[in-house]
């Protein structure tokens, strides 16, 4: 690749280098546009000497590759975001094809390193985006990393079937991969020298190895972000009634090392990727599914207790321990699609229920699937076109949580936006503000009428674009309801394979992320879907004690890119204390979720959950902007975990162990000398201001210390 000269350190406005047309930016980093060497622009941070030339994007158009090189941009009015984002839009022609127009829309964040960037497609003439040869033909982007010394691709959806739950995994590039052509899914590549470390990322989710795009390294020490599969249709119009948009993209930089980047891009996903903010708030959950999973083990039925006295009492108690959010799970609805309460449950339609939660400054959480609807649902009537069909079969008719057969729809339809505007009625007539959607697979759908291909395009290609745009689809939903409802938190369950897990998705929501962990047959104990009790319970983790927590804390290691306060677990209720102090030390990490059965918890339970979670409100904004320091692997004697906010001082430190004996932490940060913590520790404080805790365990437990609270 030919690269352009170097960039200068600083840049006012007045000055000017060869090929540069514009810069946007803010105190910390730069785009530089650019019309020199297929460089269509470039990136540096302000106080740094690396600069990424971004070559111009290459899509197939009519049989022919096109190189997306602009000679001048027309740069477009800017618009600030809820988030206090700015975005740029800029614009001009092609050179290769004059009649097609290249926008580029950049994201910068006002304090932020990190800016995300999606390029687009228009034309008044009269074209097709092509796979000549039977496969994808894009090239989004591609820059040098001959002067880098540390590559690592960041992967976030690998499953791992001992914790049956998703997993981070970083791993190194070197010089063979690079000699061999290698690819890597992602979604994220990190690469530094002594000095500087950057990122290049997309936005979509589908689980490893499914890769949709991919980093492609070359020998010269190139790499490439290029389409895989299903990014388009061959043969997909583009003409002035047909635009083509890419995915969302991230690029960004920090100086020092890969704690300094880290910290930087987990305030991008606290504050800045998306506009809905509601999401990122530090509540707490509580869900009824743990309960009514418990209630099936000894009736049978999930429904049992899915009535309003016992809701209504759930929500007093829940209340007493400190829940924020209380989420009423799959049974609620007399059927799906139209969503209606069902009145054998909730004779006043949930009224009580809202009235009670609006009583105590609580907020109503709902589970939906949003690919179902009931047989005789309105929505179905409405939207008989969008129903999934499969190798030419249409969805049959399926119970959903023992309420009426319901038949799937396809997000990738104009039913989206019924769906939509659906939602929206519930919201405003239910008055609910957490939506849980559920149920929700990657694949399903390979209709020739929707908007993931036709009749000229294979079922195999249509069930693939099916696969890609879901995520995007996804977000259209939540985004144009969010616009409407801003307080509205959507969270999507991937506690199973193949969900669309990535960074897409959390452009718009949070993840519900692990359930009950493995399932009996995960450990070979019973087939699959089955059990070796008499109740026929398939999970295992599910009683009082230390070993639930081994497993659902596995999310954590999220923590160091992506905050885990997008990452929801629930964690029990149930006595003795012991076992609550282990549920209660696990999910102030961020999970922040609790199930199990309220009105089994005793009053001094009760009593225990409003104290600490009382303690936790005091600092949790500051736990969750903190970036996770970690001791130890989960299971381990002593597993540690440190949240304190660099800024205050204030946050928590959290140690497991099984082992009995006495353990010794320093903090990493300087803590705030105001402090509480349950018994067994104890708190001195180093010449630095450093925490210096003593803990003692007699068996199995756990031990908390906040910084910056007090009783």
């Amino acid at each position: 690749m030919t690269l352009m000269a170097q960039v200068p350190k600083q840049i006012t406005s007045s000055q000017e280098y060869a090929g540069q047309l514009d810069r946007i930016g803010n105190d910390l980093c730069e785009i530089a546009l650019s019309n020199a060497n297929d460089i269509l622009w470039t990136f540096h941070l302000k106080q740094g000497q690396d600069t990424l030339r971004i070559h111009a994007p290459v899509f197939e158009v009519d049989g022919k590759n096109i190189t997306a090189m602009v000679s001048t941009f027309n740069k477009k009015p800017t618009l600030q975001l809820r988030n206090g984002v700015i975005q740029y839009t800029f614009e001009g022609p092609i050179l290769a094809d004059p009649t097609i127009q290249l926008s580029i829309l950049f994201r910068v964040a006002p304090d932020n390193p990190i800016i995300r960037f999606q390029y687009s497609l228009h034309t008044t003439g009269n074209h097709n985006l092509t796979k000549s040869e039977g496969k994808d033909n894009f090239t989004y982007c591609a820059t040098s990393l001959k002067s880098f010394t540390n590559i690592k691709e960041i992967r976030l959806s690998e499953f791992n079937d001992k914790y049956h739950a998703y997993t981070l995994e970083e791993a190194s590039v070197n010089n063979r991969h690079f000699e061999d052509d290698f690819s890597a899914m992602g979604p994220m590549i990190v690469f530094s020298d002594a000095e500087e470390q950057f990122l290049l990322a997309y936005e979509h989710g589908s689980q490893l190895p499914n890769r949709f795009l991919e980093f492609q390294f070359h020998p010269l020490r190139d790499v490439s972000l290029q389409a895989v599969k299903s990014n388009y249709l061959n043969n997909q119009p583009l003409n002035d009634e047909h635009s083509y948009e890419t995915l969302w993209f991230e690029i960004g930089g920090a100086k020092g090392n890969q704690s300094a980047l880290q910290k930087y891009y987990r305030d991008f996903m606290l504050h800045y990727i998306t506009e809905n903010m509601e999401s990122r708030k530090p509540y707490i959950f509580y869900n009824s599914w743990g309960r009514q999973e418990r209630d099936k083990n000894v009736s049978g039925s999930y429904l049992s207790s899915m009535n309003l006295a016992t809701t209504l009492k759930e929500i007093d108690i829940a209340h007493q321990m400190g829940v924020d959010i209380f989420e009423i799970d799959a049974g609620w609805f007399s059927k799906t699609g139209d969503w209606q309460v069902n009145t054998s449950f909730f004779p006043d339609s949930l009224k009580q229920v809202k009235a009670k939660l609006d009583g105590y400054g609580m907020k109503l959480g709902l589970w939906f699937n949003p690919t179902v609807a009931a047989v005789d649902s309105k929505l179905l009537a409405d939207n008989l076109s969008s129903v999934m069909s499969w190798k030419g079969e249409k969805s049959k008719p399926r119970l959903i949580w023992e309420t009426k057969e319901s038949v799937n729809l396809c997000l990738v339809s104009s039913y989206w936006e019924s769906y939509a505007d659906n939602l929206m009625d519930i919201i405003k007539k239910l008055g609910v503000t957490y939506i849980y959607w559920d149920g929700v697979g990657s694949y399903g759908c390979d209709d020739p009428n929707h908007f993931h291909g036709t009749s000229g395009n294979s079922e195999e290609e249509r069930a693939e674009s099916y696969a890609f745009q879901l995520p995007i689809y996804m977000s259209k939903v939540i985004d144009k309801v969010c616009k409407a409802y801003p307080n509205t938190i959507f969270d999507f369950d991937v506690t199973e394979r193949d969900r669309c897990v990535g960074l897409q998705f959390l452009s718009s929501g949070k993840f519900f992320f692990i359930n009950n962990g493995p399932y009996y047959a995960n450990y070979d104990l019973a087939p699959e879907g089955k059990s070796p009790l008499k109740n026929g319970n398939t999970n295992i983790f599910v009683n009082p004690g230390p070993a639930r927590g081994w497993f659902a804390r596995s999310v954590l290691n999220y923590d160091q890119w992506i905050p885990s306060i997008l990452l929801f677990a629930p964690y029990m209720s149930d006595e003795p204390k012991n076992s609550q102090t282990i549920n209660i030390a696990s999910l102030i990490l961020g999970a922040n979720g609790l199930w199990g059965e309220l009105m089994k918890v005793s009053p001094e339970g009760i009593a225990y959950f409003n104290e600490v979670l009382g303690i936790y409100k005091q600092v949790k904004n500051d736990i969750t902007e903190s970036s996770l320091v970690k001791q130890g692997e989960t299971g381990s004697s002593p597993e540690i975990y440190e949240k304190i906010n660099e800024q205050t001082g204030k946050g928590v430190i959290v140690a497991f162990a099984n082992v009995p004996g006495t353990y010794t932490y320093i903090s990493q940060n300087k803590v705030a000398k105001d402090s509480w913590k349950n018994e067994g520790v104890q708190v001195s404080f180093d010449a630095k201001g450093r925490a210096v805790l003593q803990m003692t365990f007699d068996k199995s437990g756990a031990k908390m210390v906040f910084f910056g609270a007090k009783e």
